[in-house]
């Protein structure tokens, strides 16, 4: 029987790993379609948009959300290797790239879309193009990574200086935004409104 090297082993775990989040994320593009989501912004394909409050909101490649996508990789990280550490890290990954599919499908049901429309400042919000869901799942992706490579007290200090500089220029951040979707706050409505 070969022996099995172990950068051979890793290489083909990677090759695993890649193959089974490519497959996660073009059934996930599947499901937004069938969703009836569009694919792009009907404004056309664009990057990424710094206004947090516009039509082009969730509608580019990325936005000042994606920074709180950024955010539920570092926390699902964090989550997983405190609640699965026995599993390896690419089946972690793996979970936390589900976790944020689920979400992202969920986020982009009726049911959500008109919670985020009755109780926060996102009146207009029709849901997510297709680009944008798959940009904020490649920006979890993106945290999950960096609180994989980085020390926990620098992914730490990521989370509190982007919930900081998003409340400062956005009036709005992940914290508030999940507060908003289950305790809404007429208070913090009417100031993220301007009010």
């Amino acid at each position: 029987m070969p022996v099995t090297t172990a950068p051979a082993a890793s290489r083909a775990t990677v090759r695993r790993s890649a193959i089974a989040a490519i497959v996660i994320l073009i059934l996930f593009v599947i499901a937004l379609h069938l969703m009836g989501r569009i694919p792009v912004c009907k404004c056309g394909v664009g990057l990424w948009t710094w206004s947090a409050w516009s039509s082009q909101t969730s509608q580019h490649l990325g936005d000042p959300y994606s920074t709180s996508h950024v955010l539920h990789g570092i926390i699902f990280f964090a989550i997983l290797a405190f609640a699965a550490r026995r599993l390896r890290l690419d089946y972690r990954f793996l979970i936390a790239l589900m976790i944020e599919v689920g979400w992202e499908l969920l986020e982009n049901s009726l049911l959500i879309i008109n919670r985020y429309r009755s109780v926060t400042a996102s009146l207009d919000y029709t849901g997510d193009s297709i680009l944008n869901s798959t940009g904020d799942v490649l920006f979890m992706m993106l945290g999950f990574w960096l609180a994989w490579k980085l020390r926990w007290q620098w992914t730490l200090a990521i989370v509190i200086t982007t919930e900081l500089l998003m409340l400062v220029f956005y009036r709005d951040n992940l914290t508030l935004n999940i507060l908003m979707l289950l305790y809404p706050v007429p208070a913090i409505r009417t100031w993220q409104s301007g009010g």
